[in-house]
């Protein structure tokens, strides 16, 4: 990898494989979000616009990410639209809506907007160790983001627990739950995280965005059998006019030879 680009908040790494790691770097305020954070998101996902096909969030230290930096007033950059991206709810926005398949390596304590990344990354991997919940009930509020964006992923008594109760729930648990794909030991993160983006990396990048969009779109917007049916034949329609991959692909298996991801 590249040496990170110098920015105090956030880290930015970048293969040559189309595979970067954004990495969260508070440790001493458990990757809490503040301004500078939120801004920093921002700028490596513009930066990775274009050349990465999967992005890696996770944190240094302890914690992956503890939410939005509560102890912070209302801090404005001097940029309006810059302020306006910056703002939690778009942040999660910017990633969903990027190109780039983001995958959340969650390498320890997840709290409210922290879980919020969890669910609005497309796949994810958890320490074992990690602890995953939403202390807003103890302030007498409901999780504005968190609470959302885990009734949108999870089953109702499954989110209803975390809403309810602030526990806060292990990576083994995160994945019975469905909260994160895969949960493995501390010392075993970074490798799985790897060899999950560099194999997602492997596909042709234009498949691998229009693909996100429609496990966006389905069922969060079509719900309907024959809607969804309809959608999935225009993104393979959109698929073909874009990318020559399909083709080649097809060439391929039909010439006997393996496309990336058979065994």
């Amino acid at each position: 990898m590249s040496a990170p680009v110098t920015e105090e908040v956030v880290l930015v790494e970048h293969q040559d494989n189309g595979v970067s790691r954004i990495t969260f770097n508070r440790p001493a305020k458990r990757n809490a979000m503040n301004r500078a954070a939120r801004v920093g998101i921002v700028r490596a996902l513009d930066e990775c616009r274009g050349r990465s096909k999967v992005i890696i969030l996770t944190g240094n230290g302890p914690a992956f990410c503890a939410g939005v930096d509560l102890k912070e007033g209302d801090v404005s950059t001097g940029d309006t639209e810059l302020d306006r991206r910056s703002e939690w709810a778009a942040v999660q926005e910017e990633i969903r809506n990027h190109p780039a398949v983001v995958i959340a390596a969650v390498n320890g304590t997840a709290l409210g907007g922290g879980s919020t990344l969890i669910n609005v990354a497309d796949l994810a991997i958890a320490a074992d160790e990690a602890r995953i919940g939403m202390p807003e009930i103890g302030f007498g509020l409901y999780p504005t983001l968190a609470g959302p964006a885990a009734q949108l992923r999870l089953q109702p008594k499954h989110a209803a627990w975390l809403v309810l109760t602030a526990d806060r729930v292990s990576g083994p648990t995160a994945a019975e739950w469905g909260l994160v794909n895969l949960s493995v030991p501390l010392e075993e993160l970074d490798a799985a995280a790897t060899d999950l983006a560099n194999r997602v990396a492997s596909f042709d990048a234009t498949a691998l965005e229009w693909s996100k969009r429609a496990l966006w779109k389905i069922p969060g917007e079509i719900s309907g059998w024959s809607e969804a049916i309809a959608y999935g034949y225009e993104v393979a329609d959109e698929l073909r006019a874009r990318s020559t991959a399909l083709a080649e692909g097809l060439g391929r298996f039909r010439a006997g030879e393996r496309n990336p991801g058979q065994g």
